[in-house]
């Protein structure tokens, strides 16, 4: 675990975690095979799922154990992470103290594919065949296992051993990013009169955003989505505007990502987002393109997990749950907790709390036949 956490695998800069996900596969027995997909061709597919971080190359890769020809089980997890942020901290650490592992995607989610290997190497006379799929470049929209589930998507069933407090999620929102552009009419700042604010004129813009947001989490239907604070978010997260304090800003540029409601269509909020914005302003949907994933609740392979669980949840955030849902296969994700240093400043796991991850994987591959 430690060793993992102790390379550096950003999103866009994946390899040498893959590689080494290779290397602890075969310490414990397990073939694995480290996969090169074709970036030209899943950038011209129609399912493309968009990126954000650049990248040369995408690297993943598939490991199995258990007899092939009958039920299958994929254990999917993401080894990109997101940056270690501005504020300094030791995040390639790795460090071990006080019965964590410390540093950057220690929870988010490198421990759920270790515990992955440990339950796929402890499990004796496995009752089907169980598929580690390691992917790259699920934080920018998903594109690792969009590659590998074109490759192969003859799943039975996935668990995603994300971090979620053992919580068993099996609703998730989908998430989209867009820019837009308000363009004005330069003056000088004396005569600013003269001139046509950009930065005005997004005012009553954000506004109306706030009230879509408002409007998109009045009445939510879904009972686990219902439960949360806030389910389907619309943040509005960079603002740029102006080049001189004194001249008016005849060009403003902000960026933001929109939730999906479960049961909904990415579609339909790209067209209440830009309706809301207003004709003036030049939607572009950029970077992951993420829709929402549901398996029903009562659904037998949802209740064979929630066995080991601590209650059901939903999540306002995308994932590459569905990615699989939206191909019929059933999905759950469950892990370790620490959501609350997902993405932040000294993220941690906690040991036991990855032994715990691998002994509940490992009691779903026996339940699954």
């Amino acid at each position: 675990m430690a060793r993992l956490v102790r390379v550096p695998s950003v999103t866009g800069d994946e390899r040498a975690a893959i590689e080494l996900v290779a290397e602890l596969c075969a310490e414990h027995g397990i073939e694995a095979d480290v996969r090169e997909h074709d970036l030209d061709a899943l950038r011209a597919d129609p399912g493309h799922p968009g990126e954000e971080a650049p990248r040369a190359e995408l690297v993943g890769l598939m490991a199995g154990v258990g007899p092939v020809g009958g039920p299958r089980l994929c254990l999917n997890g993401h080894l990109d992470v997101v940056g270690p942020g501005e504020i300094p901290w030791d995040a390639w650490s790795g460090r071990v103290a006080d019965g964590y592992v410390h540093g950057r995607g220690s929870v988010d989610m490198k421990a759920g594919v270790v515990a992955a290997i440990h339950a796929m190497a402890a499990v004796e006379d496995p009752p089907c065949e169980v598929v580690l799929m390691a992917v790259s470049s699920e934080e920018d929209g998903g594109l690792g296992t969009f590659a590998a589930l074109r490759e192969d998507a003859r799943f039975d069933a996935c668990l995603i051993p994300e971090p979620t407090a053992f919580s068993l999620v099996c609703a998730t929102a989908g998430a989209l990013t867009f820019r837009g552009v308000i363009r004005g009419r330069s003056a000088h700042a004396a005569f600013r009169l003269d001139g046509e604010s950009a930065l005005d004129k997004y005012v009553p813009v954000h506004a109306r955003l706030q009230e879509l947001e408002r409007a998109m989490n009045a009445d939510v239907d879904h009972p686990l989505m219902a439960a949360l604070e806030l389910p389907y978010p619309l943040l509005v997260g960079r603002v740029q505007a102006g080049t001189w304090s004194s001249q008016v800003p005849d060009r403003l540029e902000f960026e933001g990502r929109v939730g999906v409601p479960v049961g909904g269509s990415p579609a339909e909020v790209r067209r209440r987002l830009e309706e809301a914005a207003g004709d003036e302003v030049e939607i572009a949907w950029t970077g992951g393109q993420f829709g929402p994933a549901e398996t029903p609740a009562d659904h037998a392979f949802v209740q064979r997990v929630a066995r080991h669980a601590r209650g059901l949840a939903g999540m306002p955030y995308g994932s590459d749950m569905r990615q699989f849902t939206e191909r019929g296969i059933p999905t759950v994700m469950i892990g370790p907790g620490g959501l609350d240093r997902v993405h932040g400043v000294d993220e941690r796991v906690s040991v036991d709390d990855v032994v715990e991850t691998a002994e509940l994987i490992g009691q779903t591959i026996y339940a699954f036949a």
